[in-house]
């Protein structure tokens, strides 16, 4: 396959040039970063060290040709050391590489069945606990290490043990040791010059050269041979199914969800194109299997390794192919090199790896969305138990806390402060496990008290209905009178008509701007009123107990009669907002010829001191189009229209709204209704009332058009259209409706 799927178009040279100038120098990068931390993640998982370098050069070179993610680099990860070491000690070296293998051709069925982005509905706070619990464990396993000693089976007996490690620690281990993660934790305060070599691999040269003039022995690593002398075929396990298959799953799924977490954080650190996850996790199978089958460990995408390749300059997958390359190279030509690194530096160097994975930011954001309990429970258990059964409890924990969240409801009764009546407010998702919490509150309310239940629900079921009804029924006997208001998204009157549902956000607001149907009564209007006031004049009404003694209103706004214009939702304003005037076409008479228009100017603008003037037509408008028929037909019609007529006269010179609106695509009734505004616009800046308030108080005029089809707002300017979204449109619009 070729690697430059993911490179942007361009002739081959180009292309070529984008891998010398960007790939080839991020090769080199993440081959320096890679390299020791494969062969601490060897020692860590207790694995043959040959078997880290076998895992990163096929990560590399396999993910790297087939991986559906541009620029993830896979290779051995710390986040399945522990689960690997269990699987090693349980069944042996052999038998955990079929073990590998099988769980890759496990991921090549998640990918072929296309659930790879279901492995990322794991909830955030689980997996940051797992990768923390997983960095407690290697830091605690590699302190032994750095000790001189060796680590013990068991979190538990890691710490019991500590006391007798540290009464007999080797000196130069300890000191080998801590100068790597003095350098690893300090390598971000040198200068920006030096940054340029990776940490991890400062670190480790320093410590082996440090081993190298220590006086007394240092343990090191034990490489037999080249790399090619290390491959060999897994073993199939002779008995124990349940449980190899248990290591499979574990791995599979373990390996699947950090890699495609991983890609998921990869993909926010760069501009270039997206991951396929599907192609992603058939990749990572792809690998795991080849790597089981030649001796190496388990593959994943490792973020460490991938943020590294981002930062390098990184353009294409060719830079994971050819850091597999580059580690290919190394371990077949510098054996001896690999093998004078002592252990301890390697055991420093993934302590401080180790402690890097539990992280100050996810703690924070798991306090802060009241996720600190399942962080805490989650990274105990993988700490103390294994890895599947801390991520499982965390899982029902975060599953039992969401369930709660889902099904809470605050259930408030209480007398309103300085009135005689209470109010029982019902606040979330009130089913029958809110019964019991219902009944507690309902029975403090006095018998003859006129109570105003209010509604603010997202889901009811029958039995809340029914418990809620049933009192209010019983309470109205003794002398009292309830009253509901329903604020929330579900309709009470729905729970006995069908199975209980989540209302949305969006149902809520087409009942209020739906159309209204026809009542019982037959008048539309009787029936609207009274869903207004079952469900939005309890919303409304402190606000409008503000406006009881007067209006300031910011804006006259003058529009077309037409019943598709609501004013206040198109410019998101409430009541008070704006001093309204409405006639056919939106259209301003010459003075003196409509007292009406006359009087809306005189009052706005001299009483109610507005600081803003609109005209807005609209799309589909019928004035327009009677105009259009000349002579426009209808009783009245005509002589209203007559006011139009030096809208038609300018269109038909060829006004340059016109000409702006045909670009645009809007047909000729459209194109009319748009120069009709930016002559009524004229009209109003002649008009003395007008003109006066401009000069003395800065009022601004401006013409709007509804495009009803769309539901776009555009702005009309005397020499053209202009899309609201304009940044600078944006601002100056808001400074004047503010």
């Amino acid at each position: 396959m070729s690697l430059d799927t993911d490179s942007p178009p361009g002739r081959p040279t180009d292309r070529f040039n984008n891998w010398l100038r960007h790939d080839l120098p991020a090769s080199f990068v993440v081959f320096l970063v890679a390299l020791p931390l494969s062969l601490g993640i060897a020692v860590a998982s207790d694995a043959p060290i040959a078997a880290g370098l076998i895992a990163a050069v096929v990560g590399g070179v396999v993910v790297g040709l087939l991986g559906g993610s541009p620029l993830q680099v896979s290779g051995p990860a710390a986040g399945l050391t522990v689960v690997v070491a269990e699987t090693i000690s349980k069944f042996g070296w052999k038998t955990a590489c079929f073990i590998t293998v099988a769980a890759g051709a496990l991921q090549i069925l998640f990918g072929l069945s296309r659930i790879a982005r279901a492995a990322l509905a794991i909830a955030p706070v689980v997996v940051h606990a797992m990768l923390a619990g997983i960095g407690i464990t290697i830091a605690l396993q590699q302190l032994h290490v750095l000790l001189g000693g060796s680590s013990h089976s068991t979190a538990f007996q890691n710490i019991v043990q500590l006391p007798g490690e540290l009464t007999s620690l080797h000196g130069n281990d300890l000191l080998i040791g801590s100068v790597v993660i003095a350098v690893m934790l300090g390598w971000k305060y040198m200068p920006g010059k030096l940054r340029v070599l990776p940490g991890p691999l400062v670190a480790v040269v320093a410590g082996t050269l440090l081993s190298l003039v220590v006086p007394g022995t240092v343990e090191r690593i034990v490489l037999s041979g080249s790399l090619f002398d290390a491959i060999g075929l897994p073993e199939i396990p002779s008995g124990g199914w349940g449980a190899v298959a248990l290591a499979v799953l574990t791995i599979a799924l373990i390996a699947s969800v950090e890699s495609l977490l991983s890609a998921v954080a990869v993909d926010k650190m760069h501009t270039g194109p997206r991951t396929n996850f599907d192609k992603e996790l058939m990749a990572q199978g792809a690998a795991n299997m080849t790597s089981g089958l030649l001796g190496g460990l388990p593959v994943t995408g490792v973020i460490v390794r991938s943020a590294t390749n981002v930062q390098a300059g990184a353009r294409t997958r060719a830079s994971a192919f050819l850091h597999g390359i580059w580690i290919l190279v190394f371990s077949v030509a510098l054996v001896a090199v690999v093998q004078q690194i002592p252990k301890s530096a390697l055991a420093g160097l993934l302590i401080v790896v180790g402690i890097q994975l539990v992280k100050t930011a996810h703690i924070k954001l798991a306090h802060r969305t009241g996720d600190l309990l399942v962080y805490v429970v989650t990274v105990l258990g993988v700490v103390f138990l294994n890895l599947l059964e801390g991520v499982l409890v965390g899982l029902v924990l975060a599953f039992a806390l969401l369930l709660w969240r889902v099904v809470k409801v605050v259930i408030v009764a209480g007398p309103v402060e300085g009135a005689d009546n209470w109010l029982i407010s019902v606040d979330g998702t009130c089913t029958f496990l809110a019964l019991p919490k219902l009944s507690k509150e309902l029975v403090k309310v006095p018998a003859g008290a006129d109570v105003l239940i209010e509604m603010s629900v997202d889901f009811l079921d029958h039995a809340a209905y029914e418990a809620i009804h049933d009192w209010a029924r019983q309470h109205e006997t003794t002398g009292g009178r309830v009253d509901f208001v329903e604020l929330g998204t579900v309709p009470m009157a729905d729970a006995v008509t069908g199975p209980p549902v989540r209302g949305h956000a969006r149902n809520l607001l087409d009942d209020v701007l739906r159309p209204w149907r026809k009542g019982e009564d037959g008048n539309p209007v009787t029936a609207g009123v009274a869903e207004y006031h079952r469900r939005h004049a309890h919303v409304v009404r402190p606000h409008l107990d503000e406006l009881r003694d007067g209006q300031n209103p910011h804006s006259l706004f003058l529009t077309c009669a037409d019943s598709r214009i609501v004013p206040n939702v198109i410019t998101n304003t409430g009541p008070g907002d704006l001093f309204t005037v409405r006639n056919v076409g939106n259209l301003v008479p010459p003075q003196g010829r409509d007292s009406s228009i006359e009087a809306a100017l005189s009052f706005a603008l001299d009483e109610l001191q507005v600081d803003h003037v609109v005209v807005c037509g609209h799309s589909s408008c019928g004035a327009m189009n009677a105009l259009l028929a000349d002579p426009p037909s209808g009783p009245g019609l005509g002589a209203w229209l007559r006011n139009a007529a030096p809208s038609l006269d300018r269109f038909r010179r060829g006004h340059p709204v016109a000409f702006a609106a045909a670009r645009a695509g809007f047909g000729v009734p459209d194109q009319l209704a748009m120069v009709n505004v930016a002559v009524q616009l004229e009209t109003l800046s002649a008009h003395p009332v007008v003109r006066r308030a401009i000069h003395e108080r800065g009022v601004a005029l401006s013409g709007l058009f509804f495009d009803i089809g769309t539901a776009r707002v555009l702005e009309v300017r005397p020499d053209g259209i202009a899309e609201i979204d304009d940044a600078d449109l944006s601002a100056e619009l808001a400074a004047a409706m503010s």
